[in-house]
């Protein structure tokens, strides 16, 4: 299956700002990024990066600086169907998240976010089109019902689980050995336990 992963290159995971400096966002992001392609590769499946600046990865790229949804319903119509969307924040997925989320059965396989967006979605119509502003997890299935379309959710939290904001590291270093995890490792992020609450603390001299 043809796989599209949007990144974005100019200015990443902003809300990272509190813990990580602009040029540590964008090696980190670097890192989840080479995470989720890898584990599309051990899928057996090739992606195809659609970047808003030049990325440096071992799979084919496209830059395109306009808004998501439209640089990725310009992509949709120029691929066949079935074609999948992967973001590029996800650093838990494994080959079997992905073989999971590509062998559920629908028109629209759809997989949210923890927040109401849209972490992954499998198309296998070509009538079907993204919009990911706002909540858009529900205006897929809204497009989806619309369109008449079968839909189905896969239901994983290594999908569910993309990296936003500060709280979220913990889950990169419980739960992956991956490049991301060891990123962050190496800048002396660790597990720590605090009444009862798990956290990701970066020791600074």
């Amino acid at each position: 299956m043809r796989v599209i992963v949007p990144f974005d290159a100019s200015d990443p995971k902003t809300r990272l700002a509190p813990v990580l400096s602009a040029q540590e966002r964008r090696a980190f992001a670097d890192a989840m990024l080479s995470d989720v392609l890898a584990a599309i590769d051990r899928a057996g499946h090739d992606a195809h990066v659609i970047t808003t600046a030049e990325v440096d990865v071992p799979t084919p790229t496209t830059v395109d600086t306009r808004p998501l949804s439209t640089a990725l319903n310009d992509a949709l119509s120029t691929v066949d169907r079935p074609v999948a969307i992967v973001m590029a924040d996800l650093p838990l997925v494994t080959s079997h998240t992905v073989s999971r989320l590509f062998d559920a059965e629908g028109d629209l396989v759809i997989a949210p976010g923890l927040g109401g967006g849209t972490n992954a979605l499998v198309i296998r119509t070509p009538a079907f089109h993204v919009d990911y502003h706002g909540a858009s997890c529900r205006k897929h299935r809204e497009i989806a019902d619309r369109l008449g379309l079968s839909v189905t959710e896969c239901d994983s939290r290594r999908l569910a689980t993309d990296i936003d904001e500060p709280a979220d590291l913990r889950e990169v270093l419980l739960h992956t050995d991956g490049r991301a995890a060891r990123w962050l490792q190496d800048r002396d992020f660790s597990i720590a336990v605090s009444s009862g609450r798990v956290s990701a603390d970066r020791k600074l001299e």
